[in-house]
């Protein structure tokens, strides 16, 4: 299919946005399995641990014990995430990679359950995390527009909302001396169909042309792998997936959290369609097998029960032979 892209990069989430949402401890052993597994099936960036409040997300307790753990191939990204100035500080003692970048809340009330504070109080911190990348010299190349597409709190977002969302986040990062060449929008309460990410994304390209554009999406409503697909026909090259489908965000008011599109189903469509990921949908598969033992329950990908085509059309032949 001509109009899609050659080639796609997917960042992997399990492991962070998944287990932060487990309501069972997760023993740090059981983590770097997972971890380590991904990286072994072609995984460039993996987000291992959330620098969080151990009360609000207790999974995430044992964060440092889990990232100095892991065992790092040298081509691949362990990633860290963060969300206040004393996450980032935690995070940059650490051994994993912290991104630089400005991250904005599309509703207020989200903001508030997921952080604590308002968009406005956030952005006033935020300016102490920008500062803190320009004094170690780090670059902020990225924007992040959390729950862009929709809030389980606050209703329908207009787009013109997300429009000043985004250059808030162009506008903080200039005033701190950056330059930003991208905006994540991310989906964390499961609001995205394939109508709103090219609406989204069409009024986004209208007014900034030059923005890259990188999608987080979620499964909650079952239109995730839908809202992927048409992230693909506009071009987009940048896509945030979770092994297995796991986890989810736990402040996003949803019974029972979904995670992200699922990493092995993904990879397995581009693949289908001929737009190379650089995985290996096979090993994919068997590392969502090791989520599910150790989270000790199904989780809702399709293709490792299902099985690829490739493999369905190699028994077809052997069958034949």
């Amino acid at each position: 299919m001509s109009d899609l892209p050659k080639r796609v990069s997917i960042d992997e989430e399990g492991p962070r946005e998944g287990f932060q949402s487990e309501k069972k401890a997760i023993p740090v052993a059981d983590k770097v399995r997972l971890i380590e597994a991904l990286a072994d099936a072609g995984l460039k960036r993996i987000a291992c641990v959330s620098y969080v409040n151990p009360k609000r997300v207790p999974t995430m307790a044992d964060a440092e014990e889990v990232a100095a753990a892991i065992r790092q191939k040298p081509d691949v990204q362990y990633a860290a995430l963060w969300l206040n100035q004393q996450g980032l500080e935690r995070a940059l003692r650490g051994p994993l990679h912290v991104d630089g970048g400005v991250r904005v809340t599309a509703s207020d009330t989200f903001s508030r359950k997921n952080i604590g504070k308002s968009v406005a109080d956030a952005m006033v911190e935020q300016r102490m995390s920008l500062k803190t990348f320009k004094d170690r010299g780090m670059p902020v190349e990225w924007g992040i527009i959390l729950g862009a597409f929709g809030c389980n709190y606050e209703g329908e977002l207009s787009t013109d909302l997300i429009l000043q969302r985004v250059q808030l986040a162009l506008d903080e990062a200039e005033l701190a001396g950056f330059k930003l060449k991208g905006i994540k929008l991310t989906d964390a309460m499961g609001w995205a169909t394939p109508q709103s990410v090219e609406r989204l994304i069409g009024a986004i390209r209208s007014k900034w042309p030059e923005l890259e554009i990188s999608l987080h999406l979620h499964d909650t409503r079952g239109t995730g792998m839908a809202a992927a697909y048409a992230g693909l026909r506009l071009g987009v090259t940048k896509f945030d997936a979770s092994i297995a489908g796991l986890g989810g965000c736990p402040f996003a008011a949803t019974d029972g959290a979904v995670g992200n599109i699922c990493t092995e189903d993904f990879a397995y469509m581009c693949e289908e369609m001929g737009v190379e990921t650089g995985l290996d949908v096979e090993k994919l598969i068997e590392v969502a097998k090791i989520a599910e033992d150790v989270v000790g329950r199904p989780l809702p990908g399709h293709v490792m029960r299902g099985g690829t085509l490739r493999a369905a059309k190699a028994r077809g032949r052997t069958l034949g032979a």
